[in-house]
């Protein structure tokens, strides 16, 4: 049984949660409106709880759940086991960071009327460089 830890995170928006791990290839997030408890690679159910949730068999075989849950302060906590802490990279919940806060800039930008004309991400160093647009 793999041992879950809880990241914190500076996400705050579920939409754009949702549509970074979308974007990372997890088709089937789920979005709960109450805590749902998380399972391990043997089906069993876990003490550990989140609203946001991907489930294993859409991870890889051999992994556990992986939640996203809101703390006291507001923010989303990643919980995730040490097992796919190895097999997804230490740096995951940072990528899952960094499609999140292109996801809720756009959606704040596009709520205050721009569009984005044109969007690069410099290989290099994965930052990714926008071009906005006043809608009409």
């Amino acid at each position: 049984m793999s041992h879950y830890s809880k990241i914190q995170t500076q996400i705050v928006e579920r939409d754009a949660l949702v549509k970074a791990l979308q974007e990372m290839g997890y088709a089937k997030v789920e979005v709960h409106s109450s805590l749902q408890h998380l399972y391990g690679y043997q089906g069993d159910r876990r003490p550990e709880q989140a609203e946001v949730v991907i489930r294993r068999k859409d991870i890889s075989p051999m992994s556990n759940d992986i939640g996203f849950r809101r703390a006291a302060v507001g923010t989303y906590e990643a919980i995730v086991s040490e097992y796919d802490q190895e097999i997804l990279g230490a740096d995951w919940v940072g990528r899952v960071n960094q499609k999140y806060a292109e996801h809720a800039m756009v959606a704040k930008l596009e709520a205050q009327g721009f569009e984005i004309a044109e969007r690069t991400v410099d290989k290099a160093t994965n930052k990714v460089h926008l071009v906005l647009r006043r809608g009409s």
